[in-house]
């Protein structure tokens, strides 16, 4: 596919942007053996409020004052920088010494098979990660030399975990005398209920995440682990023309025609879905946990939570990974400060701020919103039912799930015809990494 000269001057000018800011810090011009202060540049880009960055806060504390000499600098970056231009910034010699980056093998996956990534495996085994984290959560750690998530070494480290969940407002469900479902043809009964009395069901975004993730729940309704294994790991052959990929296709545009996701939806993002069901404008929002912390503070309305009715397959997983560059010169204090965000300190304060942490015992929770979220979040995980996301098995597939599903929203293709589109954009990815 072609770009125009003015988008790729805009990706370049934007990597460009994020190796100055890793310049300016000064914190990856020296080693980890040098004589004096030391800094350790750490990027990310959650939120303040977000129970990951409150987290990594405490780990910072903790670091810093069990490391003398070394500060922490937290460079903020956005999820869409590093999505696009990590591959640049991190092949240049001014990176950052530790990073949150998206797991997947066309995200973390590609950047280790191009040698982007430092190799944890021996740091696995030293501190502990390969026991203290539960074997579906170190799938999103390894990849082989081919970048395929699953098996081979340790490339980064998760500090929680996410999946996306059902969040309801009570209060419409009950001002509308609507019952709140458990199973798949109740939420239907509800949904039709609430189109009736001129109410769209579900808070939706088309020009991100949100539109493609409802998407996947609702193919992975017709799913087994199988499937996923399949899709996500490349174990068999998927089929693009029959079975949960069609079937799931089908059912989104059959929700868009009933009315329970609306045709303008195409056009926003997720803040503009967060803030219209905050607003109290929608009675169901399918999204992920991390928008958990941000509704628990703002909704003024009763709030209740469910996973997917019907579903034993849910999206979801560890959390993004914290990884290393190749290039970071202070990889042993990199390895260490990662350590201490898996420590006790850290993994509390994730558990107690609404997070999903990893390595933390989690029966102190009081709150009852996130006991529930947790205690959910366990459940998916008991059940093995983290079944990763839509976008990540091939690299670039995260604009085209993102397209597929406006493609759907807006009618503009059949059904068949869009998964067919996306299915050839998937097969090519598949065998670039592959080679089958």
């Amino acid at each position: 596919m072609k770009r125009s000269t003015r988008a790729l001057i805009g990706v370049i000018g934007a990597a460009t942007a994020l190796s100055l800011a890793a310049c300016s810090s000064g914190g990856s011009s020296g080693t980890s053996t040098s004589a004096g202060p030391t800094t350790l540049v750490f990027w990310h880009y959650e939120g303040a409020d977000s129970a990951m960055n409150q987290s990594w806060q405490t780990a910072i504390t903790q670091f810093e004052a069990d490391n003398p000499g070394v500060t922490v600098k937290v460079e903020n970056q956005t999820f869409e920088q590093l999505q696009k231009n990590a591959k640049i910034v991190l092949a240049g010699k001014d990176v950052p010494d530790v990073m949150e980056y998206n797991k997947g093998n066309g995200t973390a996956g590609q950047l280790a098979s191009q040698g982007l990534l430092t190799d944890l495996t021996a740091d696995a085994k030293t501190y502990g990660w390969d026991t203290t984290l539960p074997s579906s959560l170190q799938t999103t750690a390894k990849y082989d030399s081919n970048g395929l998530m699953g098996s081979g070494n340790w490339y980064g480290v998760p500090t929680y975990g996410e999946y996306v969940t059902v969040y309801y407002n009570k209060d419409m469900f009950t001002k509308n005398g609507i019952a709140v479902p458990t199973t798949m043809a109740e939420l239907k009964t509800a949904m039709d209920a609430f189109v009736a009395k001129g109410i769209t069901p579900i808070a939706n975004a088309g020009a991100e995440y949100p539109a493609s993730q409802l998407w996947y729940e609702l193919v992975l309704s017709h799913a087994d682990r199988s499937f996923v294994d399949n899709f996500q790991l490349f174990k068999n052959d998927v089929s693009w023309t029959s079975g949960p990929l069609l079937q799931g296709t089908q059912d989104f545009a059959d929700w868009v025609a009933k009315g329970y996701v609306a045709k303008d939806s195409s056009g926003l993002k997720a803040e503009d879905m967060g803030t219209a069901f905050i607003a109290g404008k929608y009675p169901i929002m399918v999204s992920g946990s991390w928008w958990f912390g941000r509704l628990n503070t703002e909704v003024k309305f009763t709030m209740g939570q469910m996973l997917f009715p019907g579903n034993k397959l849910n999206a979801g997983s560890s959390g993004n990974l914290l990884v290393i560059p190749t290039n970071s010169t202070h990889k042993d204090l990199a390895a260490k400060f990662i350590n201490t965000a898996l420590g006790a300190k850290a993994q509390a304060v994730m558990g107690d701020k609404g997070g999903l942490p990893v390595a933390a015992d989690t029966s102190s929770i009081t709150d009852p919103q996130t006991k529930l979220l947790t205690d959910n979040w366990n459940q998916v995980v008991k059940d093995d039912g983290l079944s990763f996301y839509p976008d990540w098995p091939v690299a670039g597939f995260y604009d085209q799930v993102v397209s597929f599903g406006q493609t759907i929203i807006n009618g503009s293709k059949p059904p068949a015809d869009a998964l067919a589109a996306l299915g050839t954009y998937y097969e090519s990815g598949k065998k670039d990494i592959t080679g089958k």
